[in-house]
Protein backbone atom coordinates (compact mmCIF):
# COMPACT_ATOMS: atom_id res chain seq x y z
CA UNK A 1 0.00 0.00 0.00
CA UNK A 2 1.17 4.04 -0.84
CA UNK A 3 2.20 5.82 2.26
CA UNK A 4 -0.27 8.13 3.26
CA UNK A 5 0.52 11.84 3.07
CA UNK A 6 -0.36 15.36 4.06
CA UNK A 7 1.55 18.34 2.69
CA UNK A 8 1.79 20.92 5.28
CA UNK A 9 4.59 23.11 3.77
CA UNK A 10 2.42 25.91 3.35
CA UNK A 11 1.03 26.58 6.72
CA UNK A 12 4.69 27.97 7.96
CA UNK A 13 3.98 31.35 6.39
CA UNK A 14 0.92 32.63 8.05
CA UNK A 15 1.86 31.35 11.92
CA UNK A 16 1.79 34.11 13.88
CA UNK A 17 0.51 36.40 11.24
CA UNK A 18 -2.40 38.65 11.45
CA UNK A 19 -4.99 37.52 8.84
CA UNK A 20 -6.82 39.97 6.49
CA UNK A 21 -10.38 41.35 8.86
CA UNK A 22 -13.65 40.08 7.81
CA UNK A 23 -16.07 41.99 10.10
CA UNK A 24 -19.75 42.57 10.24
CA UNK A 25 -21.21 45.59 8.20
CA UNK A 26 -23.60 46.30 11.12
CA UNK A 27 -24.38 47.26 14.78
CA UNK A 28 -25.39 43.87 16.69
CA UNK A 29 -29.31 43.95 16.27
CA UNK A 30 -31.79 42.84 18.94
CA UNK A 31 -32.91 39.65 16.56
CA UNK A 32 -29.70 38.67 15.72
CA UNK A 33 -29.59 37.81 19.73
CA UNK A 34 -32.86 36.41 19.97
CA UNK A 35 -31.84 34.40 16.27
CA UNK A 36 -29.01 32.85 17.82
CA UNK A 37 -30.16 31.59 21.18
CA UNK A 38 -33.12 30.07 19.32
CA UNK A 39 -30.94 28.46 16.92
CA UNK A 40 -29.06 27.27 19.94
CA UNK A 41 -31.57 25.87 21.75
CA UNK A 42 -31.52 28.67 24.37
CA UNK A 43 -34.52 29.39 25.93
CA UNK A 44 -33.26 31.24 28.50
CA UNK A 45 -35.48 34.75 28.79
CA UNK A 46 -32.53 36.87 29.53
CA UNK A 47 -31.73 37.04 25.83
CA UNK A 48 -35.12 37.15 24.01
CA UNK A 49 -37.58 38.52 26.48
CA UNK A 50 -36.98 42.43 26.59
CA UNK A 51 -39.30 42.68 29.85
CA UNK A 52 -37.72 40.30 31.49
CA UNK A 53 -34.03 41.11 30.53
CA UNK A 54 -34.80 45.23 32.00
CA UNK A 55 -35.53 43.35 35.45
CA UNK A 56 -31.87 42.21 35.24
CA UNK A 57 -28.67 43.67 36.36
CA UNK A 58 -27.66 44.67 33.10
CA UNK A 59 -31.21 46.15 32.30
CA UNK A 60 -31.62 49.06 28.86
CA UNK A 61 -29.91 47.07 25.87
CA UNK A 62 -31.00 43.19 24.98
CA UNK A 63 -27.56 41.32 26.38
CA UNK A 64 -25.98 38.41 24.36
CA UNK A 65 -25.49 34.93 25.66
CA UNK A 66 -21.02 34.93 25.82
CA UNK A 67 -21.54 31.65 22.93
CA UNK A 68 -22.91 34.70 20.82
CA UNK A 69 -18.70 36.13 20.50
CA UNK A 70 -18.51 33.75 17.11
CA UNK A 71 -21.21 35.02 15.35
CA UNK A 72 -18.85 38.18 14.71
CA UNK A 73 -16.78 36.15 12.69
CA UNK A 74 -16.68 34.64 8.98
CA UNK A 75 -15.82 30.98 9.81
CA UNK A 76 -17.08 30.75 13.51
CA UNK A 77 -13.67 30.87 14.97
CA UNK A 78 -11.91 28.27 12.69
CA UNK A 79 -10.36 30.67 10.13
CA UNK A 80 -7.08 31.09 11.72
CA UNK A 81 -7.26 27.04 12.39
CA UNK A 82 -7.61 25.90 8.67
CA UNK A 83 -5.73 28.74 6.99
CA UNK A 84 -2.43 27.55 4.37
CA UNK A 85 -3.15 25.20 1.53
CA UNK A 86 -3.09 21.58 2.26
CA UNK A 87 -3.93 20.22 -1.01
CA UNK A 88 -7.37 17.25 -1.39
CA UNK A 89 -7.66 18.07 2.48
CA UNK A 90 -10.68 18.80 4.54
CA UNK A 91 -11.69 20.36 7.85
CA UNK A 92 -13.53 19.20 10.72
CA UNK A 93 -14.10 21.16 14.25
CA UNK A 94 -11.30 19.51 17.07
CA UNK A 95 -12.24 21.92 20.18
CA UNK A 96 -12.30 25.48 21.24
CA UNK A 97 -10.91 27.24 24.03
CA UNK A 98 -12.32 30.46 25.31
CA UNK A 99 -10.80 33.21 27.85
CA UNK A 100 -13.55 35.82 28.82
CA UNK A 101 -12.47 39.23 30.37
CA UNK A 102 -15.62 40.95 31.82
CA UNK A 103 -17.30 42.89 29.05
CA UNK A 104 -20.33 41.52 27.72
CA UNK A 105 -22.01 42.06 23.97
CA UNK A 106 -25.61 44.18 23.86
CA UNK A 107 -27.88 45.07 20.92
CA UNK A 108 -26.11 48.29 19.35
CA UNK A 109 -22.53 47.20 19.67
CA UNK A 110 -20.14 46.97 17.13
CA UNK A 111 -17.69 43.81 17.58
CA UNK A 112 -13.78 43.90 15.80
CA UNK A 113 -12.36 40.26 15.48
CA UNK A 114 -7.94 39.82 14.85
CA UNK A 115 -7.36 36.62 13.98
CA UNK A 116 -3.96 35.08 14.08
CA UNK A 117 -2.70 31.37 13.59
CA UNK A 118 -0.91 29.84 16.40
CA UNK A 119 0.36 26.55 15.56
CA UNK A 120 0.04 23.25 13.95
CA UNK A 121 1.07 19.85 14.23
CA UNK A 122 0.75 16.05 12.13
CA UNK A 123 -0.20 13.21 13.92
CA UNK A 124 -1.18 10.21 12.67
CA UNK A 125 -4.93 8.67 13.75
CA UNK A 126 -7.09 5.95 13.08
CA UNK A 127 -9.29 8.36 11.10
CA UNK A 128 -8.05 9.77 8.16
CA UNK A 129 -3.96 8.10 8.71
CA UNK A 130 -2.05 11.59 8.76
CA UNK A 131 -3.77 14.38 10.44
CA UNK A 132 -2.81 18.18 10.36
CA UNK A 133 -4.48 19.19 14.04
CA UNK A 134 -3.99 23.23 13.41
CA UNK A 135 -4.66 25.64 15.85
CA UNK A 136 -5.71 29.48 15.78
CA UNK A 137 -6.34 32.50 18.18
CA UNK A 138 -9.67 35.24 17.90
CA UNK A 139 -9.60 38.28 19.89
CA UNK A 140 -12.78 40.02 19.67
CA UNK A 141 -12.95 43.66 20.85
CA UNK A 142 -15.48 46.11 21.53
CA UNK A 143 -15.67 49.56 19.01
CA UNK A 144 -13.92 50.97 22.47
CA UNK A 145 -11.17 48.74 22.10
CA UNK A 146 -12.23 46.40 25.50
CA UNK A 147 -11.39 42.86 24.85
CA UNK A 148 -14.21 40.82 25.20
CA UNK A 149 -12.71 37.17 24.68
CA UNK A 150 -9.95 34.58 23.11
CA UNK A 151 -11.09 31.69 21.36
CA UNK A 152 -8.50 29.21 20.04
CA UNK A 153 -9.87 26.95 17.83
CA UNK A 154 -8.60 23.63 16.78
CA UNK A 155 -9.35 22.28 13.42
CA UNK A 156 -8.31 19.01 11.73
CA UNK A 157 -7.41 19.03 8.69
CA UNK A 158 -7.23 15.67 6.82
CA UNK A 159 -7.18 13.91 3.71
CA UNK A 160 -10.73 13.18 3.09
CA UNK A 161 -9.81 9.88 0.35
CA UNK A 162 -7.83 8.21 3.52
CA UNK A 163 -10.84 9.08 6.04
CA UNK A 164 -13.39 7.36 2.89
CA UNK A 165 -10.91 4.23 2.73
CA UNK A 166 -10.20 3.67 6.67
CA UNK A 167 -14.14 4.19 7.80
CA UNK A 168 -16.90 1.71 7.93
CA UNK A 169 -19.71 2.48 5.74
CA UNK A 170 -22.55 1.14 8.48
CA UNK A 171 -24.62 3.39 10.86
CA UNK A 172 -25.67 5.22 7.99
CA UNK A 173 -29.47 5.27 9.27
CA UNK A 174 -30.80 7.91 11.34
CA UNK A 175 -32.31 6.68 14.92
CA UNK A 176 -35.77 6.85 14.70
CA UNK A 177 -37.55 8.02 17.97
CA UNK A 178 -41.44 6.93 19.08
CA UNK A 179 -44.14 9.42 19.86
CA UNK A 180 -43.62 8.15 23.75
CA UNK A 181 -40.01 8.62 23.58
CA UNK A 182 -40.37 12.19 21.85
CA UNK A 183 -42.77 12.93 24.76
CA UNK A 184 -40.54 11.71 27.34
CA UNK A 185 -37.59 14.05 25.51
CA UNK A 186 -39.41 17.34 25.63
CA UNK A 187 -40.07 16.37 29.43
CA UNK A 188 -36.32 15.79 29.98
CA UNK A 189 -35.21 19.11 28.50
CA UNK A 190 -37.70 21.40 30.29
CA UNK A 191 -36.38 19.85 33.31
CA UNK A 192 -33.30 22.50 32.03
CA UNK A 193 -35.30 25.45 30.98
CA UNK A 194 -37.68 24.66 34.20
CA UNK A 195 -33.58 25.14 36.41
CA UNK A 196 -33.30 28.87 34.23
CA UNK A 197 -36.89 29.86 35.31
CA UNK A 198 -36.51 28.31 38.75
CA UNK A 199 -32.94 30.74 39.47
CA UNK A 200 -34.70 33.99 37.68
CA UNK A 201 -32.70 36.65 38.47
CA UNK A 202 -31.41 35.49 41.69
CA UNK A 203 -27.91 35.37 42.65
CA UNK A 204 -26.19 31.67 42.34
CA UNK A 205 -23.67 32.56 45.08
CA UNK A 206 -19.85 30.98 45.82
CA UNK A 207 -20.85 29.91 49.32
CA UNK A 208 -23.97 28.11 47.67
CA UNK A 209 -22.15 25.64 46.12
CA UNK A 210 -20.38 22.64 46.93
CA UNK A 211 -17.58 20.54 45.04
CA UNK A 212 -19.30 17.46 44.10
CA UNK A 213 -22.51 19.55 43.02
CA UNK A 214 -24.42 18.28 39.94
CA UNK A 215 -25.48 20.65 37.47
CA UNK A 216 -29.06 20.05 36.07
CA UNK A 217 -28.69 17.83 33.27
CA UNK A 218 -29.31 19.12 29.70
CA UNK A 219 -30.61 17.81 26.89
CA UNK A 220 -31.40 19.14 23.11
CA UNK A 221 -32.26 17.28 20.36
CA UNK A 222 -33.28 15.48 18.01
CA UNK A 223 -30.78 16.79 16.03
CA UNK A 224 -32.73 16.71 12.60
CA UNK A 225 -31.81 18.57 8.83
CA UNK A 226 -34.13 20.88 9.25
CA UNK A 227 -32.22 21.77 13.09
CA UNK A 228 -28.90 21.75 11.22
CA UNK A 229 -30.08 24.25 8.87
CA UNK A 230 -31.36 26.55 11.50
CA UNK A 231 -28.32 26.50 13.56
CA UNK A 232 -25.91 27.91 10.24
CA UNK A 233 -28.67 30.02 9.40
CA UNK A 234 -27.95 31.84 13.18
CA UNK A 235 -24.11 32.82 12.08
CA UNK A 236 -23.89 36.38 10.41
CA UNK A 237 -21.71 35.08 8.14
CA UNK A 238 -24.09 32.86 6.27
CA UNK A 239 -26.18 36.11 6.00
CA UNK A 240 -25.90 37.49 2.33
CA UNK A 241 -23.82 40.65 1.80
CA UNK A 242 -23.55 40.84 6.01
CA UNK A 243 -19.98 41.32 6.56
CA UNK A 244 -16.83 42.21 4.60
CA UNK A 245 -14.80 39.33 2.65
CA UNK A 246 -11.69 38.75 2.92
CA UNK A 247 -10.01 37.46 -0.38
CA UNK A 248 -10.29 33.69 -1.10
CA UNK A 249 -7.57 31.96 -0.09
CA UNK A 250 -7.04 28.53 -1.45
CA UNK A 251 -7.19 25.56 1.29
CA UNK A 252 -6.79 22.50 -1.01
CA UNK A 253 -10.77 21.26 -0.48
CA UNK A 254 -11.57 18.73 -2.96
CA UNK A 255 -14.14 17.94 -5.58
CA UNK A 256 -17.90 18.67 -4.03
CA UNK A 257 -16.08 20.55 -1.14
CA UNK A 258 -14.56 22.71 -2.92
CA UNK A 259 -16.60 25.96 -3.91
CA UNK A 260 -16.74 29.51 -3.48
CA UNK A 261 -17.79 29.89 0.31
CA UNK A 262 -17.56 33.16 1.83
CA UNK A 263 -16.14 34.76 -1.60
CA UNK A 264 -17.72 38.02 -0.89
CA UNK A 265 -17.30 39.07 -5.09
CA UNK A 266 -18.96 36.20 -6.54
CA UNK A 267 -21.48 37.00 -3.53
CA UNK A 268 -22.70 39.74 -5.73
CA UNK A 269 -23.13 37.32 -8.78
CA UNK A 270 -24.84 34.32 -7.29
CA UNK A 271 -24.93 34.61 -3.61
CA UNK A 272 -26.47 30.93 -3.28
CA UNK A 273 -22.59 29.29 -4.13
CA UNK A 274 -21.56 31.54 -1.27
CA UNK A 275 -23.25 31.27 1.69
CA UNK A 276 -21.86 27.38 3.11
CA UNK A 277 -25.61 25.83 2.72
CA UNK A 278 -25.94 24.63 -0.66
CA UNK A 279 -22.25 24.47 -1.97
CA UNK A 280 -18.86 24.21 -0.75
CA UNK A 281 -17.11 22.82 2.26
CA UNK A 282 -20.25 22.81 4.62
CA UNK A 283 -22.99 21.32 2.64
CA UNK A 284 -21.51 17.88 3.99
CA UNK A 285 -23.24 19.14 7.59
CA UNK A 286 -26.66 19.12 5.82
CA UNK A 287 -26.65 16.51 2.47
CA UNK A 288 -25.55 12.90 3.82
CA UNK A 289 -24.30 12.11 0.40
CA UNK A 290 -21.46 14.62 0.81
CA UNK A 291 -21.06 13.83 4.33
CA UNK A 292 -20.14 10.18 2.74
CA UNK A 293 -18.00 11.75 0.73
CA UNK A 294 -15.47 13.01 3.69
CA UNK A 295 -15.55 10.33 6.18
CA UNK A 296 -18.91 11.08 7.76
CA UNK A 297 -21.60 8.53 7.43
CA UNK A 298 -24.88 10.80 7.77
CA UNK A 299 -25.31 14.74 8.20
CA UNK A 300 -23.63 16.22 11.27
CA UNK A 301 -23.54 19.06 13.46
CA UNK A 302 -21.37 22.10 13.23
CA UNK A 303 -18.59 21.76 16.02
CA UNK A 304 -18.83 26.04 16.41
CA UNK A 305 -22.29 24.95 17.83
CA UNK A 306 -21.33 22.45 19.77
CA UNK A 307 -19.28 24.58 21.43
CA UNK A 308 -22.17 27.04 22.08
CA UNK A 309 -24.29 24.49 23.58
CA UNK A 310 -21.48 23.70 26.00
CA UNK A 311 -21.09 27.46 26.80
CA UNK A 312 -24.69 28.59 27.05
CA UNK A 313 -25.11 25.27 29.77
CA UNK A 314 -22.07 26.66 32.09
CA UNK A 315 -23.49 30.23 31.80
CA UNK A 316 -27.34 29.58 32.49
CA UNK A 317 -26.55 27.79 35.20
CA UNK A 318 -23.78 30.49 36.83
CA UNK A 319 -26.94 32.84 36.34
CA UNK A 320 -26.85 36.30 35.50
CA UNK A 321 -24.71 37.15 38.10
CA UNK A 322 -22.08 34.22 37.48
CA UNK A 323 -19.79 34.44 34.43
CA UNK A 324 -17.43 31.97 32.67
CA UNK A 325 -14.34 32.78 32.74
CA UNK A 326 -12.49 29.70 31.02
CA UNK A 327 -14.14 27.25 29.10
CA UNK A 328 -11.74 24.49 27.21
CA UNK A 329 -13.84 22.01 25.03
CA UNK A 330 -12.28 19.00 23.04
CA UNK A 331 -15.04 17.18 20.60
CA UNK A 332 -14.20 13.41 20.39
CA UNK A 333 -16.98 13.47 17.59
CA UNK A 334 -19.60 14.94 15.93
CA UNK A 335 -23.73 14.94 16.85
CA UNK A 336 -25.00 12.90 14.23
CA UNK A 337 -28.47 13.61 12.71
CA UNK A 338 -31.34 11.69 14.72
CA UNK A 339 -29.40 11.77 17.57
CA UNK A 340 -29.82 13.56 20.71
CA UNK A 341 -27.30 15.59 22.42
CA UNK A 342 -27.27 15.25 26.72
CA UNK A 343 -24.91 18.00 28.80
CA UNK A 344 -24.16 16.81 32.15
CA UNK A 345 -21.21 18.01 34.93
CA UNK A 346 -19.88 18.74 38.26
CA UNK A 347 -18.43 21.05 40.36
CA UNK A 348 -14.71 20.09 41.05
CA UNK A 349 -13.28 22.83 43.04
CA UNK A 350 -13.91 26.08 44.37
CA UNK A 351 -10.76 28.78 44.80
CA UNK A 352 -11.05 32.22 45.96
CA UNK A 353 -8.64 34.19 44.73
CA UNK A 354 -5.76 36.37 45.74
CA UNK A 355 -7.93 39.13 44.28
CA UNK A 356 -10.79 38.12 46.52
CA UNK A 357 -12.73 36.54 43.80
CA UNK A 358 -14.54 33.57 44.07
CA UNK A 359 -14.56 30.93 41.07
CA UNK A 360 -15.51 26.97 40.50
CA UNK A 361 -14.26 24.58 38.70
CA UNK A 362 -16.53 22.56 36.71
CA UNK A 363 -16.07 19.55 34.31
CA UNK A 364 -18.51 18.62 32.27
CA UNK A 365 -19.39 16.10 29.04
CA UNK A 366 -21.76 16.40 25.89
CA UNK A 367 -22.83 12.54 24.75
CA UNK A 368 -25.23 11.08 22.91
CA UNK A 369 -28.60 8.82 23.68
CA UNK A 370 -26.29 5.48 23.19
CA UNK A 371 -24.55 7.15 26.28
CA UNK A 372 -20.86 7.80 23.29
CA UNK A 373 -19.31 10.88 24.40
CA UNK A 374 -18.87 13.53 21.55
CA UNK A 375 -17.18 16.50 23.55
CA UNK A 376 -15.60 16.55 27.31
CA UNK A 377 -14.22 20.00 29.07
CA UNK A 378 -13.32 21.84 31.60
CA UNK A 379 -14.26 25.28 32.92
CA UNK A 380 -13.70 27.84 35.05
CA UNK A 381 -17.09 29.97 36.09
CA UNK A 382 -16.69 33.49 38.21
CA UNK A 383 -19.29 33.59 41.29
CA UNK A 384 -19.78 36.19 43.60
CA UNK A 385 -19.63 35.48 47.35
Amino acid sequence: MMKRTLDTSDLDRYMGKRLEDSLPLEPVAANDIRRWVQAMHYPNRLHYDRGFAQESRFGGRLVAPQSFAITQDDGHGATPACIGLIPNSHLLFGGDEWWFYGPRIHEGDRIYNERIPYDYVVKETSFAGPTCFQRGDSHYFSREGDRIATQRSTGIRYNPAYAVEMQSSENQDEYVWSDAELVDLEDKKFEFISALHDLGHANRSFSSVSVGEQLPTRVIGPHTIPSLTTEWRAYTMTLWGAMTRRKPVELGWVGDMNGKEMDGEWEKVNPEQTDGAYIGPSRGHLFPRYARQIGMPKAYGYGASMGAWALDYLAGWAGEHGYVSYCNTQYRGPAFAGDITVMTGSVTDKVTRTDGGSEVNVKFSLANQSGVVVATGKAVISLSA
